[in-house]
């Protein structure tokens, strides 16, 4: 009954149940079908039909008052109506209340109470009193009795128990106490919800199953959702099973897949790991009893599933015939039937299902489930993409569950279906359409076999079937002799892969296995080399024929594969290598981008391919490189590709357009970035990042709306014919650049040549400004698609013309071994800033470039060193010397390159005599700066300043600045060593304040300061005075003072000649320090007063007169408070002293007097 309890009645077999034909007349008051029915079909009908009768009816339309007279005309033939009628005249309200009051009663006092309110104490028993009481009270007794079980379930908290009722175990009231309960509206509530997990454990758990599937039975339109709520609350599967088989038999369907396969497809195979769980302990729990007999639910769903396996068979055979049957005999014969097509789909699913049962659900199959399923499983289907599939998951399910092979028979039938598989394969995948056949995964399958990959296999069949079973490796066994001894040797999977035809437009929208796969364990397991097969051409033709979104197998099939290259199979056998992708067909798969005037991709290759290929030979390169010491060990030199190969591969454009593709390339843009980086950084400059994004962004949007007709009908032709009239007509080729600068990059390439080839022509005096810029700018969007190819042209373009000397044509490899050739272009390219800007571009490209292109040339002649190193054999620690003397040259190289670049640059940065002679101010920028600031004329202040900071020269000294905080920034080594070697000091002012990163420069000047050289001290104590103004920290006072102490140190050990060498030109920078710092003043002005009572020293020691200065700097050491009257005489203040003597020491003095004075100057104006 209710929650859990059972209470013994007469055995279901002897009950009479509603029919699902009754059941419906009486829920459609059918009154020709319920008139129709058997007086014992009737008499269970008979409490509803009464009700329907007396009670009023909602319905008050004439064909229900018909209806109505028709049911009352078959009642009135029944004898038992009266006794309904009479039940039906109870006062229902007296009865609630009663009823609740009993419950209350037994609630408070216990189940086991004899209390009743509903009924007096009894006579006689139950049966009797039963007998003997009129209709008002049978309904209390039988109420009664409910109440009482219900309460007995209350206390058991759920549990299963029996109780006897000698009311309804009476079959002789059985009738008059189902009426009673049907006019109660007793309901058998929480049947599912409280009911066992497992249903056939139990004798109440199979009570509870009966009676919902009678009731389902009675209704099978809500077999289906009684179903549902059985999932939902994981109860009762075998009542799940139940309905479900007697849904199958009512709805049963010979072609399609029945609902017995896709419900309990569904509960193994759903998501809801809780029900899977619960299902496979149901399978379990059934299979662990003793015996099935046919009343088990799970008996009858194995048989159900049998017999619609059995009933999609080709023909029913016996593994026998395989005997009697010729082995050589066509596959197409009879003894092996082809399956229907329409039960192909069935067969799959049915599959699934028996894998789902015996991994998920541990269900061991009988003798005759396993010859059904093998028989099944080598059935040959049609050349469909659904017989394909369930080839596929066959194989599978045979490696997955060898057991179902068991005899001699079995295997042979298997090892024949396998080897009908291979044969047809190839008329399989060119008959269904379906690229990825099982074809591929007999290969996969295979090579993992011999390569005792065992898990992948296991992973393999698991991702095939859709579903994780174990499978223990151990059951491969069987299987792996068969592949790798009868049909799979390795050099037969060798020699089938390469035939096997490549992926037409592979791409990862392809799923499945493929060729590539196949491919790509080969290569990792070394076959094809060990085989001495090619697998070259294979590779390059997968690789053409690739597209958009990129398959995920390809980048580790270019990196197994290039290691299959340089790595031999073994050491045995150092020449087993495959062969390398040749020149001519990485050229080939370029054609249409390199050069010329077609700037349009070649349609014969995509993009991808064309990226892949690109991204195989950064890879190789690389890998050839990182295993250069290996290679050499065992006498191998691959062969690497030439430089001119890749100068004519356009690395940047296809970068770029890799960018607009990231989604779809997946992986692969950020490799090509990677290998760039490494091995072209001159091609990952910052700056360049940053204009192309300017390029491709909102900007270049707006300017392709402006793009006219006009400005695509200019042709290199036309642009050359302009720019040969530039000396007397600027205005056809301005008009022809603007129109250019509305081009996109790739639509540009055809007049990189020309546009190049003319620089040399807008160094004339006279070109208007608007050009330059204009040329600039078009320079700069070709940097981004043809970068090293227009530096190429354009570094041969800017070479300085002299007559009758022909001039050299770079390559780039010249400029990559010398970058300063760029720097030796035309002198008045020094002063045209927008060509000053493209040659600082290229320079900072080819300064990265040497620095790659030495790293690998140091890693390509690594072997060198190896005979050097055999003849220190026996010294410890004495074998790496050769490899670490090598990289520190190289290191020295790239130090004496960068810092000879930077010294050519300051040198450019100085005014030319022919600029000193026209007034160019040679002052420095910070000065020229503090000029327009501080003048005490405005407007000619004004005038002088625009002359000084816009002319070219101060133009180009910014460009240069700019690229040289870059090359600090980088490597602060290169500032250290170009301040080692010093330059002029004209040009610290304009360093210090025109490069940011000068301040770097504070941590190595104790060091310089310490130099023993006497021109190093006075350059660091120059610079350090430039840099205490622009930047006043305490890390500059501190150095100021150790140089203030180094000097005095100085004073007392340099000679009267080198004294004078040293502080002449190291007095003004004293200055400097006390505006910068003036807690240094009393140290300073110590330090000069020190000065010059040594000099005044010196000088009263020779026979000559004592100059007044001499005895002033006396007066100076008795009494220096005089100083404050000495300065307030004008010619102090001014400086204009006796300055005739030749004499060192005076001349020093005379400095220290006019350092005094601006000190004190500086002082008082401050305050």
């Amino acid at each position: 009954m209710n929650e859990g309890s059972t209470v013994i009645m007469t055995e279901c077999t002897s009950l009479q149940f509603v029919s699902p034909f009754a059941f419906e007349a009486m829920q459609k008051v059918d009154v020709v079908r319920l008139a129709s029915l058997s007086d014992p079909e009737l008499r269970l009908l008979l409490p509803c039909l009464v009700r329907m009768a007396l009670c009023a009816p909602a319905d008050q339309s004439q064909s229900w008052a018909q209806d109505k007279k028709l049911i009352l005309r078959l009642l009135s033939g029944v004898e038992a109506v009266n006794s309904i009628v009479a039940l039906l005249s109870v006062d229902f309200h007296a009865l609630e209340q009663d009823a609740s009051k009993e419950q209350q009663l037994r609630h408070k006092l216990g189940g086991g109470s004899g209390e009743s309110i509903l009924v007096s104490q009894l006579q006689h028993g139950l049966t009797l009193e039963f007998e003997h009481s009129d209709s008002p009270r049978r309904l209390r007794l039988v109420l009664s009795e409910l109440l009482a079980i219900m309460n007995k379930v209350s206390e058991s908290n759920g549990e299963f128990f029996f109780k006897s009722s000698e009311l309804f175990e009476s079959p002789v009231y059985l009738e008059e106490a189902a009426d009673v309960l049907c006019i109660l509206q007793a309901v058998c509530r929480g049947l599912i919800k409280n009911g066992e997990r497992q249903d056939e454990e139990s004798l109440g758990g199979r009570r509870r199953t009966d009676a919902l599937r009678f009731l389902c039975k009675m209704n099978p339109s809500q077999a289906l959702k009684v179903r549902g709520m059985v999932v939902e609350e994981c109860h009762l599967p075998g009542l799940g099973v139940a309905l479900t088989l007697d849904h199958t038999k009512n709805e049963a369907c010979e072609d399609g897949v029945s609902d017995l396969v896709c419900f309990v497809s569904g509960l193994l195979l759903g998501t809801n790991a809780k029900v899977r769980t619960w299902f496979g302990t149901f399978i379990r729990n059934g299979q662990q009893r003793k015996r099935e007999t046919s009343s088990s639910v799970l008996w009858q769903m194995r048989r159900q599933l049998l017999l619609e396996l059995m009933g999609i068979l080709p023909t029913v055979r016996s593994t026998r015939i395989v005997e009697e049957a010729d082995v050589d005999m066509e596959p197409n014969v009879s003894v092996y039937s082809r399956l229907k097509e329409e039960h192909v789909v069935k067969a799959s699913a049915l599959l699934r299902l028996y894998c789902a049962l015996m991994g998920i659900a541990g269900l061991k199959p009988t003798e005759e489930e396993a010859e059904q399923l093998l028989q099944l499983m080598t059935s040959r289907p049609p050349a469909t993409p659904a017989g394909v599939r369930f080839v596929s998951l066959s194989f599978c399910m045979l490696l997955a569950f060898s057991t179902l092979v068991s005899t001699p028979e079995q295997e042979q039938l298997m090892v024949v279906w396998l080897s009908w598989m291979i044969k047809e394969e190839a008329y399989f995948e060119s008959t269904s359409g379906v690229s990825a056949s099982f074809g591929e995964m007999l290969l996969l399958v295979a090579m993992y076999f011999h390569s005792n990959q065992l898990s992948a296999i296991i992973d393999l069949v698991c991702s095939t079937l859709g579903m994780k079973i174990v499978i223990k490796p151990s059951s491969l066994s069987r299987m792996k002799t068969i592949f790798t001894q009868e049909i799979f040797t390795e050099q037969v999977v060798t020699a089938h892969a390469v035939r096997v035809p490549v992926t037409s437009n592979l791409s990862a929208n392809i799923t499945g296995f493929l060729p590539i796969h196949c491919i790509y364990q080969l290569l990792r397991s070394r076959s094809f080399t060990k085989h001495k097969v090619s697998i070259k051409d294979w590779i390059y033709r997968q690789l053409c024929e690739t597209s958009t979104p990129l398959h995920p197998q390809l980048l580790p099939l270019i990196d197994v594969y290039i290691n299959s290259i340089l790595t031999p199979a073994s050491k045995s056998n150092p020449q087993a290598t495959n062969q390398p992708v040749t020149e001519q067909e990485i050229l080939n798969i370029f054609q249409g981008v390199i050069g010329g005037d077609n700037i349009r991709f070649n349609q014969r290759f995509s993009i991808t391919a064309q990226l892949l290929v690109l991204y195989y030979i950064l890879s190789y390169e690389e890998a050839l490189l990182a295993n250069t010491k290996t290679l050499a060990a065992m006498q191998r030199k691959p062969k690497s590709y030439s430089s001119s190969l890749m100068d004519q591969i356009p690395i940047k454009f296809l970068i770029r357009q890799a960018q607009g593709l990231q989604q779809e390339l997946g992986g692969l843009h950020s490799a090509l970035l990677r290998l760039l980086a490494t091995n072209y950084p001159h091609l990952c400059i910052v700056d360049d990042w940053i204009c192309e994004e300017e390029i491709t962004g909102t900007d270049a949007l707006l300017r392709r709306m402006l793009l006219t007709n006009n400005a695509k009908n200019h042709s290199p032709k036309q642009l050359q014919e302009a720019f040969s009239a530039v000396p007397v007509n600027h205005t056809q080729v301005m008009q022809i650049i603007e129109h250019l600068t509305l081009l996109s990059a790739s639509e540009l390439i055809p007049y990189a040549e020309v546009l190049t080839s003319n620089m040399n022509q807008l160094l004339n005096s006279g070109v208007p400004r608007r050009i330059l810029q204009t040329v600039n700018k078009l320079w700069m969007v070709l940097n981004t698609v043809m970068p090293r190819r227009l530096w190429v042209m354009t570094v041969n373009a800017l070479q300085p013309s002299i007559k009758f000397v022909r001039q050299q044509k770079y390559t780039q490899n010249d400029l990559m071994i010398d970058p300063l050739i760029v720097l030796r272009c035309d002198q008045r390219v020094h002063r045209c800033p927008p060509l000053m800007d493209i040659t600082l571009h290229m320079l900072n490209g080819y300064l990265l470039a040497s620095k790659a292109y030495l790293s690998a040339h140091l890693k390509e002649t690594a072997e060198q060193d190896r005979p050097s190193q055999n003849n220190t054999i026996g010294l410890v620690g004495q074998t790496d010397a050769p490899e670490v003397t090598r990289e520190e040259l190289k290191n020295a190289l790239l130090a004496a390159q960068d810092s000879a670049a930077v010294q050519i640059l300051l040198e450019i940065c100085l005014p030319t005599e022919e600029e000193k002679a026209n007034g160019v101010n040679p002052d420095s920028l910070l000065r020229n700066v503090q000029s327009v600031i501080t003048t005490s004329a405005p407007n000619k202040g004004i005038e002088e300043g625009e002359d000084n900071l816009l002319c070219n020269l101060r133009e180009v000294q910014c460009l240069i600045c700019c690229l040289l905080h870059q090359m600090y920034i980088a490597d602060p080594n290169i500032a250290k060593l170009v301040h080692f070697q010093g330059y002029p000091c004209e040009l610290l002012p304009l360093t210090v304040a025109g490069i940011p990163s000068m301040h770097i420069c504070l941590d190595f000047i104790p060091e310089l300061i310490a130099q023993p050289e006497l021109e190093k001290q006075i350059f660091a104590i120059q610079l350090l005075s430039h840099l205490c103004i622009q930047y006043a920290l305490p890390k500059s006072l501190s150095v100021a003072r150790l140089a203030v102490n180094v000097m005095g140190t100085l004073l007392t050990v340099l000679t009267q000649a080198k004294r004078y060498a040293f502080f002449m030109p190291t007095l003004p920078s004293l200055v400097s320090f006390c505006r910068a710092f003036p807690p240094l003043y009393e140290d300073i002005m110590s330090l000069l007063i020190q000065i010059g009572q040594v000099c005044a020293s010196d000088v009263a020691t020779q026979t000559r007169d004592i100059d007044p200065i001499i005895t002033r700097l006396q007066q100076i050491k008795e009494k220096p408070g005089g100083w404050s009257q000495i300065c307030k005489d004008s010619s102090y203040k001014n400086g204009s002293r006796d300055t005739g003597s030749m004499d060192p020491d005076v001349q020093l003095c005379h400095c220290i007097e006019r350092t005094v004075i601006e000190i004190i100057n500086m002082s008082v104006s401050g305050i």
